[in-house]
């Protein structure tokens, strides 16, 4: 049988290696935290950056399609709302909203701005505060929803929401601009 002994130098380096993987190991346990901070964070940047687009535009401009062939920025809000209390709302909380999304895109009683940014914000307040609700186990938990076959679990639809609403706020960008020259 044989003993081995080990130098300073082998204890040392034990020591760090050690250390390094408990400190790996917590910082991994903090990452759900971490991502939710990170999401919860983007979603509130998504409402500030529609109000500071949408909010200078008046009632009519709301409903206007200054393009033949597009939206107007009341249906892209329409829109995004829709999206979000049904892919995380419905979905994910359990609020039992029932989406009609072609009526997103066709609304022909225009509600005030008013009325559709609230809308917008609550929609929002849903979501950040649903991604608060999320355990470490929750955003690995299989997801499944109507007209949405890319994510199978809790965290690929928030991310995939995340980035449909941003996309649309770069419509809004674009709209708005169009209609306040």
């Amino acid at each position: 049988m044989t003993t081995a002994v080990l130098s300073q130098d082998d204890t040392d380096g034990m020591t760090a290696t050690v250390a390094f993987n408990k400190h790996r190991e917590e910082a991994m346990s903090e990452l759900p935290q971490v991502i939710a901070k990170g999401i919860a964070e983007y979603y509130a940047m998504v409402r500030e950056q529609t109000h500071h687009w949408v909010d200078p535009l008046s009632e009519e401009q709301l409903w206007q399609r200054p393009f033949a062939h597009g939206n107007s920025v009341g249906h892209l809000l329409l829109h995004m709302t829709g999206n979000l209390n049904y892919y995380i709302g419905a979905q994910v909380a359990g609020t039992g909203y029932v989406r009609d999304r072609d009526r997103e895109f066709t609304e022909r009683e225009p509600r005030s701005k008013t009325e559709v940014l609230r809308a917008f914000d609550r929609a929002i307040a849903l979501v950040i505060e649903t991604i608060e609700k999320q355990s470490a186990e929750d955003w690995l938990k299989p997801y499944s929803a109507v007209r949405e076959p890319e994510a199978s679990e809790r965290f690929a639809i928030f991310l995939r929401c995340a980035g449909h609403a941003y996309h649309h706020v770069g419509q809004l960008i674009y709209l708005s601009c169009e209609l306040t020259k």
